[in-house]
């Protein structure tokens, strides 16, 4: 089969499965049940695990969401981070299954619970929405941009223009998933390629995990080194460090 053709197919099954959840009454992608036009049904849709209160810029849970003292001893380079859960069950399952199953159909699940969170905190909204780029290997072999699929969703439900093509993704080390959290840090260093289109815009990094915000450190700082005006983070779920 022809790439063009295979891509062509592609692009039908990821749009089918990205539309058809919304013109379909569905089942519950969790328990089963019926949940009509929703993607889970209304008990499931309680059990999604949502923050304790966090430091603004990390999201790392922190007394009465205050700063807390590692970005107060090191300011990362971004300025935010906005998580809308903890990646713990049963949203680890969803953005499992979205990400490396082909389960295309959970990006406007997962997006419009992110969008939720960032209406309910009041966030201000960037001028531009950037999806955390993917090397070109790893997008061949998913076959798509998990964060693109959200953040394009975003976009068009907040009416803010999507970037996707002002950053690239260079090297290819193993997936940071893959990693000790130690050695997030040095994997990720120096992955990013930006141009100057960013340059005094004020940015919203969208993703689907954050772990040790090694990735969306690097990323703020080439953001910042391309001289952007303010870098926020805009996660679907966040993860908490391992207890010692």
């Amino acid at each position: 089969m022809s790439n063009f053709l295979t891509r062509g197919l592609n692009i039908c099954s990821n749009f089918a499965q990205a539309k058809l959840p919304t013109l379909l009454p569905t089942a519950c992608e969790l328990c089963g049940a019926g949940s009509g036009k929703r993607q889970l049904c209304p008990a499931c849709a309680a059990r999604l695990p949502t923050p304790a209160p966090s430091c603004p810029v990390c999201a790392l849970p922190s007394p009465a969401g205050v700063l807390c003292g590692a970005c107060l001893k090191h300011p990362p380079p971004f300025a935010a981070t906005l998580a809308a859960y903890l990646y713990a069950p049963p949203v680890d399952l969803l953005i499992q299954a979205f990400k490396f199953r082909g389960r295309l159909s959970l990006a406007p699940l997962l997006a419009q619970g992110l969008q939720e969170a960032i209406t309910a905190r009041g966030a201000v909204l960037p001028e531009l929405i950037l999806p955390m780029p993917l090397t070109r290997t790893r997008q061949r072999e998913r076959g798509y941009n998990q964060a693109q699929e959200i953040a394009r969703w975003l976009a068009g439900r907040l009416e803010i223009p999507l970037l996707a093509q002002a950053v690239r993704r260079v090297g290819e080390g193993p997936p940071q998933s893959s990693l000790p959290w130690k050695e997030r840090a040095r994997n990720i260093r120096g992955a990013f390629l930006c141009s100057a289109v960013v340059a005094g815009k004020r940015l919203a990094v969208v993703d689907d995990v954050m772990t040790t915000g090694a990735t969306a450190t690097e990323l703020a700082r080439a953001l910042k080194a391309a001289g952007a005006a303010e870098v926020v983070n805009w996660m679907v779920a966040r993860t908490l460090p391992p207890a010692d």
